[in-house]
C-alpha cells in the first residue's frame, strides 16, 4: 500500500508541475504549485523513524505555505489594480511575486531554508528537491523579468553558493549550496535566452542524478565516510572526484557545456561585468571540490582487496558506471558527434 500511495503522490507531483507550466493564468499556476507541494510532503516522510526527516518536511511545508499565501495575495492585488493607473502598487505586486517564486526555488537571498531541509532528506528526495521542484517556479520567474532584482539575486546566489560551501562537512549541504550556485547561473541564462536556461537545467539535473545515485548506492552522507579508503574502491573515489569537477564546470567534462553556452551568450550580449563576477565565483566552488578530492586521494591510504571486490558486486554498478561515464565524458562525445556531422 505504501508503494502504491508513493506512486500516486509522485504522479500528482509531476501533474502539479505540468499544470503550472501549461497554465495561462496566475491563479492556475498557483494551484499547480499547491498540488506539487502537497504531493511532495508525503514523499519526504518516507522514513518516519528519522526525526530529521519530519523536521525537514515541516520546515519545507511552512516555508512553501508562507510563500504561497503571499503569492496568492499578490495575484489578487494584481487582478484588482492591473488595469488602473496604480504604478507603485503594480510594481510592489511584481516584486512580491518574484520574491515568493525565488523563495520557492531556494535562490538567494531567500535560500536560508534550503540547506537545512536538504540535510534531513534522503538522497532521492534531495535530488527531487534540487531538480524537479525548481522547474515550476523557474518557469514562472521567466515570465516576470525585472533586471535589477535579477542581478541582485544572481550575484548573491553565486556568492553564497560558493563561500558557504567552503566549510561544509556534510555532502547534502554541499550539494545544496552547489544547487544555489547553479541556480544563479540558470537565472543568468534566463535573462537573455530561454533555450539556454532550459538546456542548463537539463544538464544540471543529469549531473546531479549521476553523482547522487553514487552517494545513495554507497550510503555516503559525510566527508569522513569518503575518507575511509579501506571501505571504498579507488575507482569509486575517482568517479566521485571527476563528478565533482564536472559539477563545478571544469573543462573538458560535461558540466562545462552549459556554462560554456551561458558564457558565449553573455559575450555576444556584451555583458562582461557580470560574466567576470560569475566566472570568479565559480572558481571558488572548483577550489573546494579540488581540496576535498585531494584529501580523499592523499590522506589515510589503506587498501583492502576483498572489500574492493565486494563493492563491485552490486547489481546497480553497471547503471551507475554508465551514468558517470556520460557525466564525465559527455562533452567530448558531443564534440566528436558535432565534428563528424
Amino acid at each position: 500500500m505504501k508503494k502504491i500511495s508513493n506512486n500516486i503522490f509522485f504522479f500528482t507531483l509531476i501533474f502539479g508541475t505540468f499544470m503550472t507550466i501549461s497554465s495561462n493564468s496566475w491563479l492556475g499556476a498557483w494551484m499547480g504549485l499547491e498540488i506539487n507541494l502537497l504531493s511532495f510532503i508525503p514523499l519526504m516522510n518516507d522514513n518516519k523513524k528519522n526525526l530529521l526527516t519530519s523536521e525537514s518536511s515541516l520546515k519545507y511545508f511552512l516555508i512553501q505555505a508562507f510563500a504561497s499565501s503571499i503569492l496568492l495575495f499578490a495575484i489578487i492585488m494584481l487582478l484588482f489594480f492591473y488595469n488602473n493607473n496604480f504604478y507603485l502598487i503594480n510594481k510592489i505586486n511584481e516584486v512580491l511575486i518574484l520574491s515568493t517564486l525565488l523563495l520557492k526555488s531556494g535562490a538567494a537571498p531567500f535560500h536560508f531554508w534550503f540547506p537545512e531541509v536538504m540535510e534531513g532528506l534522503s538522497w532521492i528526495n534531495g535530488l527531487i528537491l534540487m531538480t524537479w521542484q525548481k522547474l515550476a517556479p523557474m518557469m514562472l520567474i521567466s515570465y516576470n523579468y525585472m533586471y535589477n532584482f535579477f542581478m541582485m539575486s544572481i550575484i548573491l546566489s553565486m556568492l553564497i553558493g560558493s563561500l558557504m560551501g567552503l566549510n561544509q562537512t556534510s555532502l547534502r549541504k554541499l550539494m545544496a549550496f552547489s544547487s544555489i550556485n547553479h541556480l544563479g547561473w540558470m537565472l543568468l541564462a534566463m535573462m537573455n535566452n530561454e533555450l539556454i536556461w532550459l538546456s542548463y537545467f537539463f544538464f544540471y539535473s543529469f549531473l546531479s542524478f549521476s553523482i547522487i545515485i553514487l552517494f545513495n548506492n554507497f550510503k555516503l552522507f559525510y566527508f569522513n565516510q569518503i575518507f575511509n579508503i579501506s571501505m571504498m574502491n579507488p575507482i569509486i573515489k575517482l568517479l566521485i572526484f571527476l563528478n565533482f569537477l564536472s559539477l563545478g564546470g571544469l573543462p573538458p567534462f560535461l558540466g562545462f557545456l552549459p556554462k560554456w553556452l551561458v558564457i558565449q551568450n553573455l559575450i555576444n550580449m556584451n555583458q562582461l561585468f557580470i560574466l567576470t563576477i560569475s566566472v570568479c565565483l565559480t572558481l571558488i566552488t572548483l577550489y573546494f571540490y579540488l581540496r576535498l578530492s585531494y584529501s580523499i586521494f592523499m590522506l589515510n591510504f589503506n587498501k583492502n582487496s576483498w572489500m574492493l571486490m565486494n563493492n563491485f558486486s552490486n547489481k546497480n554498478m553497471t547503471f551507475i558506471l554508465t551514468m558517470n561515464f556520460f557525466s564525465i565524458m559527455g562533452l567530448m562525445i558531443i564534440s566528436l558527434i558535432y565534428l563528424i556531422l
